[in-house]
């Protein structure tokens, strides 16, 4: 099995950094972090790190394809443009009934949609929802009694789509329609089961049809075969709670990871001192292209 060792590079302590997102326009990788009510814009070819704070948790980042980037908030999507500042609500009221529940993880398919679940704040079982929210910001439920929505991925051919729900500890496959966005077949591609560390989070595929998905509270991103559910590698992660994983650079062939110390006890930050931080390391791939909405 392969190993690798991620790196830090900005030492953030961000409480739950998540959901980084290379922007190949710009050639900048954004990401958040959610507690901390802000927007991160890392430059690897200057090392510099811009830090946009908002009034609520910010919960997920994609590039928008007329310009800047749409932000979720725990019930709202929101267009910002980080050169005015400017933010345009986009879709608003989604759960805003269940001021439990709040956006979690989100990513665009190639058709320009945006694939973002909630979860239960207070950890609630089974109160999460994956929504699909078209170009034409229509908002479609399409899987419901998730526990925590996490990373998504769609494989190399467009025809599966990979989806986490962290506490069942799987990575499910379903059938996906390119062309109308639909989703069947449920069954399970990749199975923690009770000898993997920590429970999967965020998830991206590499350009060899791998999946590598971060373990929270696993200090890993470990890298499977969806077609066999086997297990790979894994790169070590100097945080005990790694929690996202997206492939950046030029050449795609850089994996960015975000970490949180959300949760953690004086002994636990004591022995993982760079939690909260964004890590890199190369691995031999690159990955697939990140896809803006509309």
């Amino acid at each position: 099995m392969q190993q690798w060792n991620a790196e830090l590079i900005v030492d953030a302590k961000s409480e739950l950094g998540e959901g980084p997102c290379w922007d190949d326009r710009t050639g900048v990788l954004w990401w958040v972090d959610i507690y901390g009510k802000a927007l991160h814009r890392y430059n690897p070819e200057s090392g510099q790190d811009d830090t946009y704070t908002f009034d609520d948790l910010v919960t997920v980042v994609v590039p928008h394809a007329r310009g800047g980037v749409v932000i979720s908030f725990p019930h709202t999507l929101a267009l910002f443009d980080p050169d005015s500042g400017k933010l345009e609500t986009l879709v608003d009221g989604i759960e805003g009934d269940n001021p439990d529940n709040r956006f979690n993880d989100g990513k665009c398919d190639a058709s320009g949609r945006l694939w973002i679940g909630t979860m239960s704040v207070t950890g609630k079982p089974d109160q999460g929802t994956l929504y699909c929210v078209d170009r034409d910001l229509s908002v479609l439920a399409t899987e419901g009694g998730i526990g925590c929505s996490n990373g998504i991925a769609w494989s190399l051919d467009r025809r599966v789509m990979y989806y986490i729900d962290s506490p069942v500890r799987q990575v499910y496959a379903f059938d996906y329609d390119a062309a109308s966005g639909v989703i069947s077949n449920r069954r399970v591609a990749v199975d923690f089961g009770d000898v993997e560390p920590g429970v999967p989070d965020g998830m991206t595929i590499d350009d060899e049809g791998m999946l590598w998905v971060a373990h929270w509270g696993g200090s890993q991103v470990s890298r499977w075969d969806p077609a066999t559910g086997r297990k790979l590698g894994f790169v070590a992660v100097p945080a005990l709670q790694a929690t996202s994983a997206m492939f950046g650079g030029p050449s795609r062939d850089v994996l960015y990871i975000t970490s949180a110390r959300r949760g953690m006890s004086g002994q636990q930050l004591a022995e993982y001192p760079l939690s909260g931080g964004l890590f890199q390391v190369k691995v031999g791939v690159s990955g697939a292209a990140v896809h803006s909405f509309g």
